[in-house]
């Protein structure tokens, strides 16, 4: 098979890397897209664009956020967080509870009418992800999900604390 490891199929060096260029030029477009959607949710809100990050992280963790969890994940000081939660919470996006057990730690949650506000704005990129998904078999959707995953994973690796701009 040209262009592609002859044992498992994948595509491999002897693409010439035109299947890397293509994947990078429309992952670029896609986030480019979201971008937009963000920036204008952002602007609307009164809001900065690391203020709509900061969102969809503690609406995407697995357990509650807490702000050194989220400073971690953002790559921002912890002044930068505190001003950020701040202006989530005054615009109603946040609220922050005390742990029961420990005081001192405090967990960001998702409130209710920020959801709200946020299902109503990016109800266009759910509409378009839900027309792109009904172009795809079960298998392809799997595949896709998988290889998005697996990106993340390597770009997970690329976030280390050493890493700086530039390095």
């Amino acid at each position: 098979m040209a262009g592609t490891d002859e044992e498992t199929g994948r595509a491999g060096p002897a693409d010439g890397g035109a299947g890397l260029q293509a994947l990078a030029v429309e992952l670029r477009r896609m986030h480019g897209e979201v971008n937009r959607l963000a920036h204008a949710f952002a602007a609307g809100q009164g809001l900065h664009a690391t203020d709509v990050q900061a969102l969809g992280a503690i609406l995407d963790a697995p357990e509650p956020m807490t702000p050194g969890r989220l400073r971690e994940r953002l790559g921002l000081t912890s002044g930068a967080v505190t001003a950020c939660l701040d202006r989530l919470e005054r615009a109603g996006h946040i609220r922050r509870t005390r742990d029961t057990r420990d005081r001192r730690v405090v967990h960001l949650h998702y409130a209710e009418g920020g959801k709200a506000l946020a299902r109503a704005h990016f109800q266009p990129l759910a509409s378009a992800a839900a027309a792109a998904r009904a172009r795809l078999t079960q298998k392809e959707a799997e595949a896709a999900l998988r290889f998005l995953a697996a990106m993340n994973e390597e770009f997970a690796q690329l976030r280390g604390p050493e890493r700086r701009p530039g390095s």
